[in-house]
């Protein structure tokens, strides 16, 4: 039986696919709520989030162009650097982190749903949604990468659209009151920072988050073709955009909105745009980009998690990993794409006893597995320009490094003591499960 997956991934869906795991709930449904904890200083904390991730991906490149032999997950590119415990680690923390995410999107996803159906229950959804991602995610990669590919193209037309509207109605504005004065109108009620400096590091929560699923493109590497060239192009293709797509759309709604507007919006901040463009219908035409944004991210969370999954389980000897890591006709690791999607009910349950604050408890959760997962391959990437004496991607990463220590301060300090204790519960599990590699396995690995 065939053990490898099929290279059919290139340049073009691996940049999707990371702009489909990052552009989701946390740019159509979490924009408000960041807003609302930091007002227009927000921008400055997604400047901030977006200077950190160019410095994690560039040194994400630097990993995968070091290594003669690519091996899949995020383990593949961390392991030559940091060793076998810290790829272990990784590993489980990226897909702890995809299975969660799965959850909180599945949840926004629904709530979103229900505003034309408001009749139908939860679940509903949450099944449908299952059989589909598994379906697309069985069937075969190059099926998944082009449904990716279109999925986020869709989204990313709505933001460019909401850009184009944007400029157009602030041109507008401005010819009647002045440039500065329009802009200037951002710092109304309460000024750029209304909530401080605690503010600002508050929304960094929501932002790193939001900017979660950019590093996808690591696990690709053993599906796409000629890795080596498609990944560090996919990754400088991707950065740009993703600052951007946050970035820009931010800085017009606050020019068009009062903050306390867009904070207190019950719907998305996108709609607003679209009404005051007078579309018809632009409430319903948001909602369904949403959902399929939403669908997006799930669909990328289901390939990350299970492939990530496969490369953890594949060279274990139990009858429970040769399962789980079992590929179909299509090469796809069938039963880990089944056992990931099925993580979505768990969602459902949880949600029918926490109801609407799980996702602000999954989000919370999230943006600690997020930054973690950047602290590792940023060490890893330390390491490395330590080793080849590359001077300029050692002050890089130990910039990153700082800089995501305060971040992380900020968190810990304004997050939920409940989440940050079962946060680290989670991590402290998934760091001394680890076993080294018996001699038997090592053997079977060198072969």
């Amino acid at each position: 039986m065939e053990t490898n997956l099929q290279k059919q991934m290139t340049t073009r869906h691996i940049t999707m696919l990371a702009l489909g795991g990052a552009i989701g709930a946390g740019l159509f449904k979490g924009s408000g709520g960041a807003i609302g904890l930091a007002g227009p200083s927000v921008l400055v904390a997604f400047l901030l989030g977006g200077l950190i991730l160019f410095v994690v991906m560039t040194g994400l490149g630097q990993l995968v162009l070091s290594h003669d032999k690519l091996k899949g997950g995020m383990s593949g590119v961390v392991q030559p650097v940091l060793g076998d415990h810290a790829a272990d680690f990784i590993d489980w923390l990226y897909w702890s982190m995809w299975i969660i995410n799965i959850i909180a999107e599945a949840v926004a996803l629904a709530s979103f749903m229900q505003v034309w159906f408001p009749t139908i229950p939860v679940w509903v959804f949450v099944f449908g949604l299952a059989v589909l991602t598994t379906l697309i995610n069985l069937y075969s990669v190059r099926l998944f990468a082009e449904t990716e590919y279109w999925l986020a193209l869709a989204k990313i037309t709505v933001i460019v659209l909401l850009i184009l509207f944007g400029l157009f109605l602030i041109g507008k504005a401005s010819l009647a009151q002045g440039l500065i004065p329009t802009v200037s109108a951002m710092n109304q009620h309460g000024g750029f920072a209304p909530f401080g400096l605690s503010g600002m590091i508050s929304s960094l929560l929501v932002v790193i988050y939001s900017y979660g699923g950019s590093e996808l493109i690591a696990v690709t590497v053993s599906e796409t073709a000629d890795p080596k060239t498609a990944i560090p192009r996919a990754i400088r293709g991707v950065m740009g955009r993703i600052v951007s797509f946050y970035l820009i759309p931010m800085l017009l709604l606050l020019i068009l909105y009062p903050w306390t507007t867009l904070a207190a919006s019950e719907v998305s901040p996108f709609v607003l745009i679209f009404e005051k463009m007078h579309i018809p219908y632009a409430a319903d035409i948001v909602n369904f980009v949403i959902i399929l944004a939403l669908f997006s991210s799930i669909n990328s969370g289901v390939y990350a998690s299970s492939r990530t999954l496969f490369f953890r389980l594949q060279e274990r000897p139990s009858l429970f990993a040769k399962k789980l890591t079992t590929l179909n006709h299509h090469q796809v690791p069938q039963n880990a794409v089944i056992f990931c999607t099925g993580t979505l009910y768990i969602g459902v349950i949880v949600s029918y006893f926490i109801g609407e604050k799980l996702f602000g408890y999954l989000v919370g959760s999230l943006s600690y597995t997020v930054l973690l997962t950047w602290v590792i391959l940023t060490i890893a990437a330390f390491v490395l320009a330590k080793r080849t004496h590359n001077t300029r991607h050692l002050i890089f990463s130990g910039c990153a490094l700082v800089g995501l220590s305060l971040i992380f301060i900020g968190i810990l300090i304004n997050n939920a003591l409940t989440i940050t204790a079962l946060t680290a519960l989670l991590y402290a599990i998934m760091f001394f499960s680890y076993r080294k590699p018996t001699a038997r396995a090592l053997d079977k690995k060198s072969r």
